[in-house]
């Protein structure tokens, strides 16, 4: 049976970086290091820490092929991380070794929207530490930028400051922005408002797309185990209702017209698999054609899963059938990634049920016609990400 991995290019549309230990310190005078995010060693275990608190370990974000399981036993530091997670060179061997040509980029300490770095206080310090990401983010990348895909992280809680960052890396070459998903969770207008549209216009002038990553919003109280599942039962509910986060997203940005008022803005839901879309995309449109939208909105001229297949996008990494139930149904609209490195991705540790990328795919892909591979791999990623 011919390897996919060999036979077609492959962008991997959603993975992460660990955040090496001077991410920010660098861009900081040190009078100021302890202000900004940066690594202490507390109880032999290497902590993100700012003015004395804990905001996370980089050891949770950086899992793949470790034996073990979060939070129980992660890795303690920097030394028991695997360097193709925080440096460039070693990130490019190790996609040579998985066989995939490119990797799209997201962060881990300033939110998956974003908004952790909220955190940190002092708006104007918090400007400068989104400003000092995404330029870490441009070095980073420049080991092999048609290889290595910056996403701009974007400080949506003041227009004008994310306007400016937009365009300031968009000319330094990043293919996408990052936007929070869910606004409203950081006392911001919900992302169906036309507040936003002045974003929204940016972006679809400079021709890049705009991804709204899973848990973008506040995780807020998720994770507290009211219940007592147990921390790890509780992490897996958590991690498997977040999607339903961009679901609501798909249907704010359907729904509140961007699709309409944008048509040539592309906008992709990463990490919240695909499974659920053409069930979502069912019920958008019967609600739509019997809920009086047309009446409301007579401007509208399409359905919901119409503006979906113009501008939408949706990424998997573990699901099966539901999975190629999607892409039968979204042949042009569904794209491949692994969350490389995180807990649930596609690069398993010794306790993990998952496969391996090229396995993987070879099992789920390898009956489907050349055309639709080629989109679900490389294609659609190409045209969306503009590489």
């Amino acid at each position: 049976m011919t390897d996919l991995f060999d036979t077609y290019k492959v962008i991997d549309v959603d993975t992460h970086l660990t955040e090496p230990p001077d991410t920010w310190t660098r861009s900081f005078p040190a009078s100021l290091h302890d202000k900004v995010p940066h690594i202490e060693r507390v109880d032999g275990v290497d902590q993100w820490m700012v003015s004395g608190e804990r905001i996370g370990a980089p050891g949770y974000y950086s899992m793949a092929g470790f034996d073990g399981i979060m939070p129980i036993s992660t890795p303690k530091t920097f030394d028991d991380i695997h360097p193709s997670m925080f440096e460039a060179k070693a990130r490019l061997a190790f996609l040579d070794e998985e066989g995939v040509d490119a990797q799209i980029l997201y962060p881990n300490v300033g939110g998956f929207g974003n908004g952790y770095f909220l955190r940190l206080g002092d708006r104007e310090l918090v400007a400068q530490c989104v400003r000092a990401y995404n330029d870490f983010l441009t070095d980073w990348c420049s080991a092999d930028p048609s290889r290595l895909i910056p996403i701009a992280a974007v400080p949506f809680w003041d227009l004008d400051l994310a306007i400016s960052e937009i365009e300031r890396c968009l000319d330094m070459g990043h293919k996408a922005i990052n936007f929070c998903n869910q606004p409203q969770d950081y006392g911001q207008p919900p992302l169906a408002s036309t507040h936003w549209d002045p974003i929204w216009k940016t972006v679809q002038d400079a021709g890049v797309p705009v991804s709204f990553h899973v848990g973008g919003g506040s995780m807020g109280t998720l994770f507290e185990d009211t219940a007592n599942m147990g921390w790890m039962t509780n992490f897996a509910k958590v991690s498997s209702m977040i999607f339903m986060d961009n679901m609501r997203c798909m249907a704010d940005l359907i729904f509140g017209g961007m699709c309409h008022r944008f048509p040539e803005l592309k906008f992709v839901s990463v990490e919240s698999g695909v499974g659920w879309l053409p069930g979502a995309l069912e019920t958008f449109d019967w609600q739509w054609n019997n809920g009086g939208v047309r009446d409301e909105h007579p401007e509208y001229e399409l359905t919901p899963s119409e503006y979906f297949r113009r501008q939408l996008y949706g990424c998997f990494w573990f699901e099966q059938k539901s999975a190629l139930a999607a892409i039968d149904v979204l042949p042009d609209n569904i794209m491949f990634e692994t969350d490389y490195p995180h807990p649930t991705c596609m690069h398993p540790g010794p306790r993990t049920a998952a496969t391996r990328p090229r396995e993987y795919a070879q099992e789920l892909l390898g009956g489907l016609p050349e055309d639709v591979i080629r989109k679900v791999l490389y294609e659609t990623a190409a045209k969306v990400y503009g590489i």
